[in-house]
C-alpha cells in the first residue's frame, strides 16, 4: 500500500522521539563501563532490548520531553514566547522526585540559577559545551512549518539557556537540522556533508535576536568571533567523522573515531558515525551507540532521534513502543505534530 506524506511524516515525526528514548534507554547501563566491559556483557553489537517494564530512560529523554512540551506549548516561535515556557518545564524537571537519572552538572547548575529568577544569561554556563546542549535538540526539527532561520534559532536558544558556548549552540542548531533534513527524506548518507556545508555557511552568522548580547565573554571581540568559534569545532568534528566513514569499520568502539561525546560536537558527531554506519538496520545502529567508551546514552539517543527521523516507526520492534518509559507523552507528541497542531 502506497502511503500518503502526511503518514510518512507521523511514522518519522513519532519514530525521532521514540528512537530518543529508546537509545536512552539502550544506553543508560553502558554509559560508565568501558568499552571490554560492555563487549563482555552484551557481545561486540552491544545492548539490542529493551530492558524493564518500563524500560527507564534518563535526563536525556527527560529534557527532550521538557523542551518538546515547550515548543507544544508556545504560542509562536519567538524568544519572548518560548524563555518562560523552557525556563518552567526546566525548573519542574529539576525540582521533580523522578530528576535521579545522573543528570548533568551544567545543566543543574543553570537550571538552578533560572529557579532563582535570573534572566537566563546570567543563569547560563558560558563555559560549557556539554551534549546536555543538544541531546535534547531533536524536538526542534520535528515541528512542522519552520523555516531553516526559526530552527536554527530555536535549536540554539534550548541549548543557550544551559550551555553558553558557541559550539553548544551550534551543535545543537546541527543536531535540530539533522533531524529536520531526514525528517523530509533526505538520505542519512548526506547528512555529514549536508550539516558540514551548514558549518561554512553560517560561520560569522549571529542570531542576535535569540541570543541578545551571550557574545560578550572572556577573549571573544564579537559576534562574529563568537559563532566562528562554535562552527569551527564542530566543523573540526565532522571533518573526523567525514574521514572515519572513508576508511574500514572495525566494528569496535565508535568514539575511537569520532569522540566520547561528553560535548556536543562529538556527541553529534559519533551519533552520526553509528547511524550512518547501520543506515539499513536500525536497532543494529542504537546497539553500536549504546556499546561505547563514552558518553553512551546521549550518544545513543541522539543515533535513535536520527535513524527514527529516517525509518519511522517501522526501523523499531512492534512491541518496544509499549515498554518504554513516557510512552503516552512521546505518542501525543508524535501525534500532535503529524496533525499540525503544534
Amino acid at each position: 500500500m502506497v502511503r500518503s506524506a502526511v503518514e510518512l511524516t507521523v511514522r518519522r515525526v513519532t519514530g525521532s522521539l521514540f528512537g530518543l528514548a529508546y537509545g536512552d534507554a539502550l544506553g543508560a547501563p553502558t554509559e560508565f563501563l568501558g568499552y571490554p566491559a560492555i563487549v563482555a556483557r552484551y557481545g561486540s553489537g552491544g545492548p539490542r532490548d529493551l530492558v524493564g517494564d518500563p524500560a527507564r530512560v534518563t535526563d536525556d529523554t527527560q529534557l527532550a520531553l521538557a523542551v518538546a512540551w515547550s515548543l507544544h506549548d508556545a504560542d509562536g516561535p519567538t524568544p519572548d514566547l518560548l524563555e518562560p515556557l523552557l525556563r518552567a518545564r526546566f525548573v519542574a524537571w529539576a525540582m521533580s522526585a523522578d530528576q535521579t537519572r545522573a543528570p548533568g552538572r551544567t545543566c543543574l547548575e543553570a537550571i538552578g540559577r533560572l529557579a532563582a529568577g535570573l534572566p537566563w544569561r546570567e543563569a547560563t554556563v558560558t563555559a560549557s559545551k556539554g551534549c546536555g546542549a543538544n541531546m535534547r535538540a531533536t524536538p526542534v526539527g520535528l515541528l512542522r512549518g519552520l523555516d531553516t532561520d526559526t530552527l536554527a534559532g530555536m535549536a540554539q536558544f534550548q541549548a543557550a539557556l544551559t550551555h553558553g558556548h558557541p559550539t553548544a549552540v551550534a551543535a545543537a542548531e546541527l543536531t535540530a537540522l539533522a533531524v529536520w533534513v531526514l525528517r523530509d527524506g533526505a538520505p542519512l548518507g548526506r547528512v555529514p556533508g549536508l550539516l558540514r556545508a551548514r558549518c561554512d555557511s553560517q560561520r560569522t552568522v549571529y542570531r542576535g535576536e535569540w541570543l541578545g548580547d551571550l557574545w560578550h565573554q572572556p577573549g571573544i571581540d564579537s559576534p562574529a568571533e563568537f559563532t566562528a568559534r562554535g562552527w569551527g569545532e564542530c566543523a573540526a568534528a565532522l571533518d573526523r567523522l567525514e574521514a572515519a566513514l572513508t576508511a574500514p569499520d572495525d566494528g569496535g568502539d565508535a568514539c575511537l573515531a569520532t569522540g566520547a561525546g561528553w560535548v556536543a560536537e562529538e556527541a553529534l558527531a559519533t551519533a552520526l558515525y553509528c547511524a550512518v554506519r547501520h543506515r539499513d538496520d536500525p536497532v543494529a545502529g542504537l546497539g553500536r551507540a549504546a556499546a561505547t567508551s563514552g558518553d553512551s546514552d546521549s550518544i545513543a539517543a541522539l543515533a535513535g532521534a536520527l535513524l527514527g527521523a529516517a525509518h519511522g516507526m517501522e526501523g523499531w520492534p512492534a512491541g518496544w513502543a509499549h515498554r518504554i518509559e513516557y510512552a503516552d507523552q512521546l505518542h501525543l507528541l508524535g501525534t500532535a505534530w503529524e496533525d499540525g497542531a503544534a
